[in-house]
């Protein structure tokens, strides 16, 4: 228990700077989002349109049922997200880890993609409760097959073998899938916040309100997993129950964001990495609400790139992700030389 005030002292900087400095972030990238495009409205009949309901019928519209919706979708699912990548790359300790390389979103998207293209007869609103099957099914496997591994960095090159399986699967479902099928789900299976509305944000919401104050509670055991297997046993950690626990929470943030969304890759990389790069946190109990932040603020910015830069043709958000995801892992991976490393 001593230790933990040395990992709360690495790095201690203020946090309210950073908090404001994302504020202002996803306050301008939603100004802009919500006003661009068409109609594109100016930003002095903007407020009119939010607060006292002024402008045309078509304004409202779009304004409160397409692009409110759809920015405050990205804010929740990159909040959910960023959670999930420190949390887990923390349980981890490698900074590495993420639900795209632990079988969690490929478990999810295979149980959405099930229940497309075999026309099981579940409910819209049962949606998020069949991605979390398929996302704690994928990772229970990696969970179980790592028994016995030596160490997190065991379980991350399982994880990535149970990912790399649970794609093929899912490609075999896609070939079985008639054409309407494939339309539906090459569009899911990209990861985009594009036709989201409010049906879409209500579900997230008793998820956001649960999970990610469950996801607090484990911060002090998480910092004293940063110190290594050994030393947190040592300090009466139950290691592998920890992880197990932490992965559950982690599928659930996960996988809600994958039954509204579909998969998208990368924000649980970055945002935890955007803030030990920027800031030099490393206590969970610091670091975890500035990735939540980050999270939303990353997914809100992306996707306001993927609407706008080619408007009015829009490349899924998810696409975006993974090419800028991809390339910061690629230069994580090749600085740490094998991404065994914890540092």
């Amino acid at each position: 228990m001593r230790i933990e005030p040395q990992i709360s002292g690495m790095g201690r900087r203020g946090v309210l700077l950073p908090v404001v400095i994302f504020c202002t972030l996803f306050a301008g990238t939603a100004l802009f989002n919500i006003s661009s495009g068409s109609p594109e409205i100016p930003l002095q009949e903007l407020g009119g349109i939010i607060f006292q309901r002024t402008g045309s019928d078509l304004q409202r519209t779009v304004i409160w049922e397409m692009r409110i919706p759809r920015v405050l979708l990205g804010l929740l699912a990159g909040m959910m997200l960023g959670a999930a990548g420190a949390l887990m790359q923390a349980v981890m300790n490698n900074r590495l880890a993420g639900p795209e390389l632990l079988g969690v979103s490929s478990g999810a998207s295979l149980a959405m993609a099930a229940v497309t293209v075999l026309h099981l007869p579940v409910a819209v609103l049962m949606h998020p409760a069949v991605a979390l099957f398929g996302g704690l099914s994928g990772g229970l496997c990696v969970v179980l097959s790592a028994r016995g591994s030596r160490g997190a960095a065991g379980m991350l090159l399982i994880g990535m073998s149970v990912s790399a399986v649970l794609n093929g699967l899912l490609i075999v479902l896609i070939a079985l899938a008639t054409s309407n099928d494939v339309n539906l789900l090459y569009t899911y299976l990209l990861g985009s916040l594009a036709n989201r509305s409010w049906d879409h944000i209500l579900p997230m919401l008793p998820w956001t309100f649960i999970i990610l104050p469950v996801a607090f509670a484990f911060t002090r055991t998480l910092n004293m997993l940063q110190l290594g297997d050994e030393a947190a046993a040592g300090l009466g950690v139950k290691v592998l129950r920890v992880r197990i626990l932490v992965l559950g929470v982690c599928t659930g943030l996960v996988a809600i964001t994958v039954a509204q969304c579909g998969p998208i890759g990368y924000i649980a990389l970055i945002a935890p990495h955007i803030i030990r790069t920027l800031l030099g946190i490393v206590d969970i109990r610091r670091m975890l609400p500035l990735a939540v932040l980050a999270g939303g603020v990353l997914l809100v910015m992306a996707d306001t790139v993927a609407r706008l830069l080619f408007y009015p043709m829009e490349i899924p958000v998810g696409v975006w992700t993974t090419l800028l995801g991809g390339s910061v892992f690629l230069l994580l991976f090749l600085k740490r030389q094998g991404g065994g490393s914890n540092d």
